[in-house]
């Protein structure tokens, strides 16, 4: 399979699936499509679809020949033929979602035992909701002004779709906030964008530092210093022995040896990361006591009989 082929391939699958999701929704709306173009869009998407099936069958098949397990090779097929940054963000809709359900039960997402939540959502609550707000407050104005029935009909879906999506995205940061664990060790979390795990052997050392770098919620400014900003601004800065590898959100690679993001209590966080809970250690059984022995003493003197 050739690089240019496997581009068209890429190409043809993601501009007409949008163009079929739009159909669906009318469909889903009750919009009336005429049947030419009805009948025409699923030709379409039946033909993309068998050259997609194709195209990773190919790629299973050469991965399969070069002795690759059939697992490995399915994953290999599907990572070359659907980009990684679609496929971060198909997975992120998914796992924000997921978060939408576990904040309205009130749970976190993998809190072990004995871990400090840090929670940081603090600074962006306000500006999601109003998000929220007024993605509500415009659907419902278009829904009034807007008098074609189609249009009306996706401008709803995406409006509604687009509430929840807001929600969801809070609701990621909320139930995944920082960690510290029970042995010193730093999960640093943006939602469901970005994870990143730090060992207590690499922490050198963390302190309650307020800064403004400005940009997105990940970022690695000049100096090499990777920034989880929220709401504008970090509060606490961690030092470490030695570079760490993360992942940004779209699947780009990066090391850095110096770590800022922000906490809701910096001073807290700050101090569980100088002061980790000690290790849950059974104490020792008592000794025995010594066994009990008669006490020796002298003999008594045998008294004299009367005279």
């Amino acid at each position: 399979m050739t690089t240019a082929g496997l581009r068209a391939a890429r190409a043809v699958a993601w501009s007409v699936l949008p163009a079929e999701l739009v159909l669906v929704v009318c469909l889903v709306a009750g919009v009336r499509v005429p049947a030419p173009v009805l009948s025409g869009a699923e030709a379409l998407v039946a033909a993309v679809l068998v050259l997609d099936a194709s195209v990773l069958w190919r790629l299973y098949a050469a991965r399969r020949r070069a002795g690759t397990g059939r697992r490995a090779a399915l994953r290999w097929a599907v990572g070359a033929l659907v980009p990684v940054a679609l496929r971060r963000l198909v997975v992120h809709e998914f796992r924000a979602l997921h978060s939408l359900g576990l904040w309205v039960l009130r749970r976190r997402h993998r809190v072990a035992e004995g871990a400090l939540p840090v929670p940081y959502t603090a600074p962006q609550t306000g500006v999601m909701y109003t998000f929220a707000f007024v993605s509500v407050l415009e659907t419902v104005v278009l829904a009034l002004v807007i008098p074609w029935p189609l249009v009306h009909a996706i401008l709803l879906v995406v409006g509604v779709y687009g509430v929840v999506v807001v929600l969801a995205i809070h609701a990621a940061c909320v139930t995944r906030p920082h960690l510290v664990g029970a042995d010193g060790s730093l999960r640093l979390r943006y939602g469901a964008l970005f994870d990143l795990r730090v060992p207590a052997s690499v922490i050198a050392s963390a302190r309650a530092d307020r800064r403004f770098p400005g940009g997105g919620p990940v970022r690695v400014d000049e100096d090499g210093a990777l920034d989880l900003v929220v709401g504008g601004w970090t509060t606490v800065t961690v030092e470490l022995t030695e570079p760490v590898e993360f992942v940004r959100p779209l699947g780009r690679r990066g090391s850095a040896r110096t770590l800022r993001f922000n906490a809701d209590e910096p001073r807290a966080a700050v101090a569980a990361l100088a002061t980790p809970a000690p290790p849950l250690t059974s104490s020792p059984p008592p000794s025995p006591a010594p066994p009990l022995t008669p006490e020796r003493t002298a003999p008594s003197s045998t008294p004299d009989p009367p005279a």
